[in-house]
């Protein structure tokens, strides 16, 4: 179940309750990985986790082991502002590529799922929300008005994803071809599903790594 939030983030003080389900005992806060302007959420996380009486884990995605000790130098600013409103909250970097895995590997029962509606993944940049709620059965809170600038256009990571996936379409034909070549033709039939099949999941498997 995904929840958008249409009020934009505000910093002035509310105490006003929000509509929701009330059974959440955690926020787990999918933290941008880029230079954003994430403060203007605060005061709207803090209104949620307020609401459903729910602790706060701030957890950012780290693809980049020299962004390491930057991301855990923004997630505790993040977190001071929280605790400043008396929310239990903690922090936690994440090295991978891929939100879905963070998501598996932190996620509890009865835990809510926050992340920025303008927050985008995978090599058709879909945004997040989207992804999460296709692969996982979680309860998913979108907050919107987050201002994150575009990314610095990574070239050698989009070629190296692209030229992974045109190698593996290109090597799967090679096989479909030699296939067709040697085998009888119920055989063929069989061999070639598999690879069909192994070809979409290897596919599968290189784009989520660049998620």
């Amino acid at each position: 179940m995904t929840e958008i939030d249409s009020i934009p983030p505000s910093l002035a003080s509310s105490t006003t309750s929000l509509s929701g389900p009330k059974s959440t005992h955690r926020l787990v806060v999918l933290v941008p990985d880029l230079e954003w302007e994430f403060i203007p959420a605060i005061h709207r996380i803090w209104e949620l986790a307020n609401s459903q009486h729910a602790c706060v884990l701030l957890i950012s995605l780290c693809k980049d082991s020299k962004q390491e000790s930057s991301l855990r130098r923004a997630l505790i600013i993040l977190c001071a502002m929280l605790q400043n409103g008396r929310i239990p909250v903690e922090t936690k970097v994440e090295i991978g590529m891929n939100w879905v895995d963070v998501v598996k590997h932190n996620y509890q029962a009865g835990d809510m799922i926050v992340c920025c509606a303008e927050q985008r993944a995978g090599l058709l940049q879909k945004p997040l929300s989207q992804i999460l709620a296709s692969n996982l059965t979680v309860p998913i809170y979108v907050v919107s008005g987050v201002h994150i600038p575009m990314p610095r256009s990574n070239w050698l990571t989009q070629v190296t994803a692209w030229l992974g996936s045109i190698g593996i379409i290109a090597g799967f034909g090679l096989l479909q071809v030699k296939i067709m070549q040697v085998s009888e033709s119920w055989v063929q039939s069989i061999l070639l599903i598999l690879v069909v099949i192994s070809e979409i999941w290897l596919i599968w498997v290189w784009d989520s790594r660049f998620r």
